[in-house]
C-alpha cells in the first residue's frame, strides 16, 4: 500500500466516532436507533492530515522570525564580547533573552507547521510584538530591520487568519 493511504486508512480509524448505545425507551423501540451519520472518506478535506498552505506559510513566516532574532542574538553576543555594550551584565541578560525567545518562536512554528491548537494564540501575540518592534526600529531609522519584520507579521498573520488554518487550529469537541 502507498503510504499516503495507510495514513488516511489509520487517520479515519481513529477519527471514526463511536456509536452511542440506544436502550429501549430512549428513542423508540429497541434496535429502531438511527444509523450513524456517514464519514467523509479518507482523501477528504476534512480527515487531511497535514495543515493548509496558508498554515504552513505562517510557519515559515515565524521561523524566519525566529532565525532574524537569533541574528540579532549573535550581533548583540558579538557586542557584549567587544566591550561596545552598555554594561556587561545587561548584553548578557539581553543575549540570552534574544536566544531563548528564538527557540520559543522555532517552537511556535514548528507547532503551527504541525497545526497544533495551542500555537495559534502565541502566534499571533508574537505578530502584536513584532509589529511594535517593527515600527520602533522604523522610527529608530533601521527600516532593514523594521520592514522586513513588519512584512512577515503581515504574511504571518494573514496564514492564520484564514479559514482554513483557522479550521485547522481549532479543538475537535468534546464528545
Amino acid at each position: 500500500m502507498a503510504p499516503g493511504i495507510v495514513e488516511g486508512l489509520v487517520w479515519d480509524m481513529a477519527t471514526r466516532p463511536t456509536r452511542p448505545s440506544r436502550t429501549a425507551g430512549s428513542d423508540g423501540p429497541a434496535g429502531s436507533a438511527a444509523p450513524a451519520a456517514p464519514t467523509a472518506p479518507a482523501g477528504s478535506p476534512e480527515r487531511v492530515n497535514h495543515p493548509p498552505v496558508a498554515l504552513r506559510v505562517a510557519a515559515g513566516a515565524q521561523l524566519i522570525e525566529a532565525i532574524g532574532l537569533l541574528v540579532a542574538g549573535v550581533f548583540a553576543a558579538v557586542w557584549t564580547a567587544d566591550g561596545r555594550s552598555y554594561q556587561l551584565a545587561s548584553g548578557i541578560v539581553l543575549t540570552l533573552i534574544a536566544f531563548g525567545t528564538a527557540a520559543g518562536l522555532a517552537a511556535i512554528a514548528a507547532g503551527l507547521a504541525k497545526a497544533r491548537p495551542w500555537s495559534r494564540t502565541p502566534a499571533a501575540l508574537t505578530q502584536l510584538f513584532v509589529v511594535i518592534a517593527g515600527f520602533t526600529l522604523l522610527q529608530g531609522r533601521r527600516p532593514e530591520w523594521g520592514v522586513p519584520a513588519l512584512v512577515l507579521a503581515v504574511v504571518c498573520l494573514a496564514g492564520l487568519l484564514t479559514p482554513a488554518s483557522l479550521r485547522a487550529l481549532n479543538r475537535p469537541p468534546r464528545q
